[in-house]
Parts: C-alpha cells; sequence; structure tokens
C-alpha cells in the first residue's frame, strides 16, 4: 500500500502505533508529546492524527477515547516506516546453531525445537511445517505451433502426467507474415535447449533457467518463454500438506485482543483441526523468478481466513537446494512488534536451510 504522508505524520503514526503496541490502549496526543520528542503541541499532534483518522489509518474505538491504529495504519508502519531488527535476528540464527544439533538430529526434532525457541523469544504463536518430501519433475516438454499465432506447451511430468496450455506467440520484430516453417523450427530448437536445461528438475523450480544462455536469434522469445513456464508453475497442482509445528499458543492467548471466547474458539479450531487450510496459507510459493527466502506480513484483514482476521502473520519458506519446501512463521495480534517479528522469522528460515542440508 503506497500513500503519501509528510514527515510530521509518519512521526506521529509511528509514534502512535509504537505506543500502541506498548500499552494495548487508545492513544492520546498528550501521552504523544509527552513520550515522544516530536517537537510540536499536543494540538499540533492532534491536529495530524485527526488527518491519519481522515485518511483511514487511525480510528477511535470510542467517541471520547485516543485513536488506535487501523490495518492500514499497520501496513504503511510495515512498508515504511520501520526497519526489521537485524541485529536480534542475527543473534537468534547464532543461538539456534548453538543449542540444536542439526547433525545428530533428526529434522523433525529441530523443527520442534526451533519452534519452541522461535515462540519463546517472540512471544506470539510459532509455526514451522514439515518439508516437502516428493514434488513432480520434468520428464519431457514440447512446443508446438498452432494456428492464429498460437503455441501449446505439452509437459510430460516423472509420473507420465500429461498438462498442457496455450499462449499467444510473442509479437514479431516486423509486420511480416511468420514463416510457419521457420517458426516449427525455432520451436523444435527451444524445445530442445528447454529439455537440456530442466529436465528432472521439480515444476516448482522450472521458472528459474537463465535466460540470458538463450542465443541472441531466439531473444525474442525470452520474455514470452519466461511468462509460459511462470504461469504453469503457477497452475501445477499445489504439494501436498504436510503436519505443522505450533509452539506458543498459551502465552499469546493471554493477550487482550483474545480476551473473547469465541475468537479464540475459532483461532485454536484452525490450529488444531484445520491444518489443512492453514498450510495452504504459510506456505505460499513465491511469484516470479526470485525464490529467495523472503519476509511476508499478511495483516487482520489481509488474511483470508476468517479466525485471523484480528491477527497478524510473519512467514517465510526455509528451502533445499535453493528450492521452498516449507515455511516458518509466527502468528500474534496485530499489535506486534514487527520488526522484532521479521527478524527473526527470517533468521529461523535461514536456520532451517542450513540445518535441512546437513541433515539430507
Amino acid at each position: 500500500m503506497q500513500m503519501s504522508l509528510t514527515n510530521r505524520q509518519q512521526q506521529v503514526l509511528w509514534a502512535t502505533i509504537r505506543h500502541y503496541i506498548a500499552t494495548a490502549e487508545p492513544v492520546g496526543s498528550k501521552a504523544l508529546a509527552t513520550e515522544y520528542d516530536l517537537s510540536v503541541s499536543p494540538a499540533t499532534i492532534r491536529a495530524c492524527m485527526g488527518v491519519l483518522e481522515k485518511s483511514g489509518l487511525l480510528y477511535q474505538p470510542h467517541t471520547s477515547a485516543g485513536r488506535v491504529p487501523s490495518d492500514s495504519g499497520y501496513r504503511i508502519y510495515v512498508d515504511q516506516l520501520i526497519t526489521p531488527a537485524d541485529e536480534l535476528g542475527r543473534q537468534v540464527e547464532h543461538f539456534l546453531t548453538d543449542k540444536l544439533n542439526s547433525e545428530n538430529s533428526s529434522f523433525d526434532a529441530i523443527l520442534r525445537d526451533a519452534a519452541r525457541i522461535l515462540s519463546t523469544v517472540s512471544g506470539y504463536i510459532a509455526l514451522i511445517t514439515m518439508p516437502q518430501t516428493c514434488s513432480t519433475r520434468l520428464r519431457h516438454l514440447q512446443l508446438v505451433q498452432l494456428e492464429s499465432r498460437q503455441v501449446m506447451l505439452i509437459v510430460v511430468t516423472d509420473a507420465y502426467q500429461t498438462q498442457s496450455m496455450v499462449m499467444g506467440m510473442p509479437p514479431s520484430a516486423t509486420e511480416e507474415p511468420l514463416d510457419s516453417s521457420i517458426v516449427e523450427r525455432e520451436l523444435q530448437i527451444l524445445s530442445n535447449f528447454l529439455n537440456s536445461k530442466l529436465r528432472g528438475q521439480a515444476l516448482n523450480e522450472i521458472a528459474t533457467l537463465d535466460w540470458s544462455e538463450l542465443d541472441r536469434e531466439f531473444a525474442q522469445y525470452a520474455d514470452f518463454l519466461r511468462t509460459l513456464l511462470t504461469d504453469l508453475t503457477r497452475r501445477t497442482k499445489a504439494p501436498i500438506s504436510t503436519p505443522i509445528m505450533i509452539s506458543g499458543v498459551s502465552e499469546v492467548l493471554r493477550q487482550p485482543e483474545f480476551s473473547e471466547l469465541q475468537q479464540v474458539q475459532m483461532l485454536l479450531h484452525l490450529l488444531e483441526r484445520e491444518q489443512d487450510q492453514l498450510w495452504s496459507v504459510i506456505f505460499e510459493l513465491p511469484e516470479g523468478l526470485d525464490w529467495q527466502s523472503r519476509v511476508s506480513v499478511k495483516i487482520g484483514s489481509e488474511n483470508l481466513l476468517e479466525p485471523m482476521r484480528s491477527c497478524a502473520l510473519v512467514y517465510a519458506n526455509y528451502q533445499q537446494d535453493e528450492v521452498p519446501v516449507g515455511s516458518v512463521g509466527v502468528i500474534g495480534p496485530t499489535r506486534m512488534i514487527y520488526e522484532n517479528a521479521i527478524a527473526l522469522v527470517e533468521a529461523a528460515a535461514n536456520y532451517l536451510t542450513g540445518a535441512l542440508s546437513q541433515t539430507t
């Protein structure tokens, strides 16, 4: 979410959210003037908070109360106003390395201990999915010319399952009609190139090909093939969900946001009995060509699952051979210390990536 705020509005929004995270109480202008060096009067702060409220970044739970952050306010805070606590992340990654013996322990045991440590340090519910044990791999592919400037991609997997999709040809550099025989020859050469590079790879890896290896005469096909293979990756049947290691439920449910019994019951039901739904949310393959572990943050209403609409989810993938095979994350109230949570999740994902390489 992009929104243009003045420096003063950014400072007031940052201070409001920081104060609310610390107190869980609606924030007034006098408190901000007293506790933060904003160098302006309470009246100026109050006027600025009014502007932020009109912009949908703050709201008043009651007419006589101070303001609290909205989901949109938290989004601005996460995207523009904070820096992850990288030093904390490095400390936790070193701590995990020191405390968990990845060489002599099963990976299941490592995941359980990592979830416990992550929940203890963060104060939130820690979630870690078991790694994917298998994936569909490519056996053969073929690009076939169709009529009306269209190409069909046919893929055969290692289980001899066939998938196909059709896409329009890339625009030619000239207005002249395409020579069918030339196109057929080029598609065969491209098919041979793709098979030599991709045979045996998992389907969720096929969008990572280095297109700079294409000869100059085929450069016009690069974007076309990249899009074609990326779309095929997204259409590939999702991996089978695996168990999720969960730790820290009792601690986070003591937060005031979880005082309503029905809300707690919905969240507990999701964690205990609807893990398939939860798994599909936290193990989310990144789009495009960047497969590196990056942290994602979903705040409040951004979460698709109803029990998580009052929560924040921070998660990242861990990898094996540079391919995402599992996820690690934390769930807490939207009143979360995001800079810590982001750094902790990334540190845990980095540790698990390294630990998985040592146990396999």
